[in-house]
């Protein structure tokens, strides 16, 4: 079995680190001795982060939804680093709202960037993660274990993703690579706070059970993702409470149908009345993902060149 390198020898990659958990665990990480690749879709927040993180660290901006670009940015990432450990799938976008009002696309693009993106990661990374015997974490979430209404383009995609990296781990044991689970509850970033302006969505939010209920602060969550990390570990809890849910959560989905519908009726007019208000991803993420979709017309960005602040 081999042993687990100390994070100060590693080599960390983190997809979506411009902002919220990725760049938050990206300065983490840094401090406790890693040197970090930063990847998401805007370059100066990126630059910015990386910034943070020492004169080792790196930004890459790319659209985890082009294959073909993820896999320039491993190679040259690979080139400028020398190694890959560790690669942590967090780039993740939501939506919200009944699915009858919901855009398709906007919807689609959920399960895009949250599942296929992971998916297209994973593959990019997965050649040289079996070079050094790393580790992947799939950052799924709450919405994975589970199920709740007006959230579907998100639990769909967690539960994804937790799928995926599950069936994965079998696959790829025997080449001395392990892939790790990550789930979060409601925690302080852009895109709980983004989804938050939106009232309803609030009401909703706060109709939930405790401790579901609360938003919880990011650097506990992230230094709790960072030891898991550490550690290598196949699931990791940012909120600890999170760990109970795992043998309850077969019972979960009949709990939600009974208690959601009662306050999905309820909400109704006001989900109505203020659906062309949530046709696109929430928060500064959503925003930038959505911009990218304007701005070209084909898969998505490819990567450029480093932005570096090596000496």
């Amino acid at each position: 079995m081999n042993a687990v390198p100390p994070l100060s020898a590693q080599v960390v990659v983190i997809t979506g680190a411009a902002r919220g958990v990725g760049a938050s665990l990206a300065r983490t990480l840094a401090r406790r001795g890693a040197t970090v690749a930063l990847l998401g879709l805007e370059p100066e927040e990126l630059k910015a982060v990386a910034a943070q993180c020492g004169p080792g660290a790196t930004s890459w901006e790319v659209d985890v939804t082009d294959l073909d670009a993820l896999t320039d940015a491993a190679r040259r990432i690979k080139e400028h680093h020398g190694r890959i450990d560790t690669v942590v799938a967090n780039a993740g976008i939501a939506i919200g709202g009944p699915l009858a009002d919901s855009d398709h696309r906007a919807f689609t693009r959920v399960i895009e960037v949250n599942l296929l993106g992971s998916v297209a990661t994973a593959r990019a990374f997965l050649p040289a993660l079996t070079e050094s015997r790393g580790y992947l974490l799939q950052i799924a979430s709450l919405a994975a274990l589970t199920p709740a209404p007006l959230m579907s383009a998100y639990c769909a995609s967690k539960s994804g993703v937790e799928a995926f990296a599950h069936s994965l781990r079998a696959e790829v044991a025997h080449q001395g690579v392990k892939v790790g689970v990550g789930y979060l509850s409601w925690t302080d970033t852009d895109m709980v706070r983004g989804a938050d302006e939106d009232t309803v969505l609030r009401q909703m939010r706060t109709r939930l059970p405790w401790p579901a209920n609360k938003t919880y602060p990011l650097e506990p969550a992230v230094e709790r993702i960072a030891a898991g990390i550490a550690r290598r570990s196949a699931h990791v809890y940012a909120q600890a409470w999170l760990r109970g849910m795992q043998p309850v959560r077969w019972v979960l989905p009949s709990l939600i149908a009974a208690v959601g519908s009662r306050d999905v009726a309820k909400l109704a007019p006001q989900l109505a009345a203020t659906a062309a208000s949530r046709l696109r991803a929430v928060g500064a993420g959503g925003a930038a993902d959505t911009a990218v979709r304007r701005s070209h017309s084909g898969p998505g960005r490819g990567a450029d060149a480093p932005v570096t602040d090596d000496k």
